[in-house]
């Protein structure tokens, strides 16, 4: 299974267990970032296009590191006019590591067994009787 999912203005291709660099997003390390923008989802052979995104797929994931690129020279230069600029350029980033594709059919799934496991779990409660008692009015 794998999807295509849009983030940073940019359109990646991710499996369960990808890991991901991405422009930097302002999430700090090990925490959980969803993408719910899925352009396309291929499952078994069904691919599922978006219009423009495919409703309730999200593809969840855990920020590994945040860091820079290598650094790239950018040198502008015009000839004969004795003009040169020598720059640097660090790119921040974002490493995330693809955790799980989320489809609705897997949410159901996951629901339906939590829901066995809290019935199996649940104790019968013993129920009393209360005694009703009757007030005696006074003519």
């Amino acid at each position: 299974m794998y999807a295509v999912i849009e983030a940073c203005g940019k359109q990646y291709k991710v499996t369960k267990g990808d890991i991901v660099f991405f422009e930097k997003l302002n999430i700090e390390e090990g925490k959980k970032v969803t993408f719910d923008k899925v352009v396309l989802l291929s499952n078994e052979g069904k691919i599922e296009v978006g219009t423009p995104y495919v409703k309730g797929i999200k593809v969840e994931g855990k920020v590994v590191a945040n860091g820079k690129g290598k650094k790239i020279i950018v040198f502008k230069y015009k000839p004969k006019k004795n003009y040169k600029r020598k720059q640097g350029h660090r790119q921040p980033y974002t490493k995330v590591e693809i955790t799980a594709i989320k489809t609705p059919t897997e949410k159901k799934e996951v629901a339906e067994k939590t829901t066995e496991t809290a019935a199996k779990t649940t104790t019968r409660k013993t129920t009393s009787k209360k005694t009703s008692t009757e007030k005696k009015v006074e003519a």
